[in-house]
């Protein structure tokens, strides 16, 4: 008899597994099937980056794409919210055009910085300068008059606009040789006259401001063909533009040459006072422990040199689109899912910090955080973090990930700890488990990231594809998972640098009444 119960016991045992595991495989399928036979990362893309545009702080595109993401979240039955922590410095883009109006009428391609002040409609037309060699910061004080009433060129002029692949592949060996040592002596020789001025690249355009210059134009070269890094003006009220490396190597060259270049520049932009600052948050709420949280995790700001299509548009569809698969094939969570659609990540991790600090609640009942940043590429690493027992959870959950998406990524375990690059290490640094879904470069460093350039035709639809299952099917096993992840932390390595141990990044506040500086 008692033979007979314990049999039908271990019966009832195996079944409940058994059932347990084919429910797991089912909805892994679902998410696999409706990620590939309903995607909307397509429509959210063009949504995104085409129409509402490129989203730096503090501008009124960073307020709709707010709504736009609450509106389209809750159109998936997902509740969502922005979530106020601070002010920025409000300031809208407007037109800008550059125009060589002597000795010939050229248009040229270039755009004013973020931040910069207008030139109002009539635009300013003026002479160029270069920045000289001089022997001293003294001497370059006494130079400083020779700006007033003129355009200031500076940035050096590159040698070659071509990317140093086009040259290793078209070039004798002894001339792509040739030109880096050339690239090299030029480079070390700008860097010393910028030296002797007694300022830096971001230093010296307020000492040029004050010195009566009423205009600065840069080229920032990202080592690409078209490419150009476009960041901040740092000027007070006059504008700053950059060109392109053609474009501003004709200026440079006609003005060193003495032929006495006269350019217009319409820079047109609008001061709109302090506005808030905020972050995105959508919420699927967890049915049995709706206080341990599952995080995805994307900064929604960007540059807008572009439309910030990779960096960091696909993060944020790749989440957008992992919540919605999940609401629809898991739509009664175990934990509660967030998505974090973060502010101002560009100017250090405010918005995630700022969750992080208002949130200790949150951030106690962490399960894990999946966040994704560095590009449009399928994701191929993911480290532990520094976390010890990071292998035992992540690793449980790969496990039930497709192998045509795993057999690309590599682990490490258990990892050193981010102290910053992108949102994760704001939770690493409060010690809740945070992790990067690290993705392939497709170039961009030098193509799409703070470029003019990242826009969307960039995207690789199809590795976006591939970590919006990986995100969703993570994100369910950590969900379902039976034991609440350690926060055990490993000893660090030493640095190899200083010789000393390495320590765990401090959690740090976040800019709250930010932009200041700039204006």
């Amino acid at each position: 008899m008692k033979t007979n119960k314990l049999l039908t016991a271990l019966l009832l045992l195996l079944s409940l597994t058994f059932s347990i595991a084919q429910t797991s495989k089912d909805v892994v399928d679902k998410i696999v099937a409706e990620a590939n036979n309903n995607s909307q990362l397509e429509v959210l893309a063009h949504e995104l980056m085409d129409v509402v545009g490129p989203r730096l702080v503090g501008t009124p595109q960073m307020k709709k794409a707010s709504d736009w993401a609450i509106a389209t979240y809750k159109k998936w039955g997902i509740e969502a919210r922005m979530e106020e922590y601070g002010t920025w410095r409000g300031w809208e883009r407007g037109i800008t055009h550059v125009d060589l109006v002597y000795p010939r009428v050229v248009s040229l391609s270039g755009m004013q910085l973020a931040w910069s002040p207008s030139t109002g409609k009539k635009g300013i037309t003026a002479d160029l300068i270069i920045i000289p060699e001089v022997t001293d910061s003294i001497a370059f004080q006494k130079w400083l008059p020779n700006v007033k009433g003129k355009i200031v060129l500076v940035s050096m002029n590159q040698p070659t606009g071509r990317p140093d692949y086009n040259w290793e592949e078209f070039a004798t060996p002894e001339s792509f040789e040739k030109m880096k040592k050339d690239r090299d002596a030029l480079e070390e020789a700008w860097s010393s006259r910028m030296k002797k001025t007694g300022f830096t690249s971001r230093t010296i355009n307020k000492e040029l401001e004050k010195a009566g210059a009423i205009g600065i134009v840069q080229s920032r070269w990202s080592n690409g063909f078209g490419a150009n890094k476009i960041f901040s003006a740092d000027t007070k009220k006059i504008p700053v533009v950059d060109l392109s490396l053609e474009d501003y190597g004709l200026l440079y060259r006609m003005t060193e040459n003495g032929d006495n270049p006269k350019i217009k520049v319409v820079a047109e932009s609008k001061e709109l006072g302090k506005v808030p600052t905020f972050n995105t948050i959508a919420e699927i709420k967890g049915t049995e422990l709706p206080d341990e949280y599952v995080i995805l995790s994307a900064h929604f700001d960007s540059w807008d040199g572009a439309t910030g299509a990779t960096d960091n548009g696909t993060g944020t569809i790749t989440m957008m689109e992992a919540a919605r698969i999940l609401k629809k094939v898991y739509p009664n969570p175990k934990r509660t899912i967030l998505i974090g659609n973060w502010g101002s990540e560009e100017q250090g991790l405010n918005g995630s910090r700022a969750f992080v600090e208002d949130h200790p609640e949150i951030v106690a009942g962490i399960q894990a955080v999946f966040n994704q940043d560095n590009g449009t590429g399928r994701v191929v690493n993911i480290s532990g973090q520094g976390f010890l027992h990071a292998y035992d959870y992540i690793g449980r959950w790969l496990n039930s990930v497709p192998e045509d998406i795993t057999k690309h990524i590599e682990t490490n375990f258990p990892g050193t700890p981010g102290g910053g690059g992108s949102d994760y290490a704001s939770f690493v640094a409060a010690g809740a488990p945070a992790f990067s879904l690290s993705s392939l470069s497709w170039s961009y460093w030098n193509y799409t990231w703070h470029t003019n350039l990242d826009t969307y035709d960039k995207i690789v639809f199809d590795d976006v594809r591939n970590n919006a299952i990986l995100t969703a099917i993570m994100a369910y096993e950590a969900s379902e998972d039976a034991s609440k992840t350690s926060r055990e932390k490993s000893v660090l390595p030493i640095n190899s640098r200083t010789g000393e141990q390495r320590t765990w990044p401090e959690p740090r506040s976040p800019e709250r009444n930010g932009g200041v500086d700039e204006k």
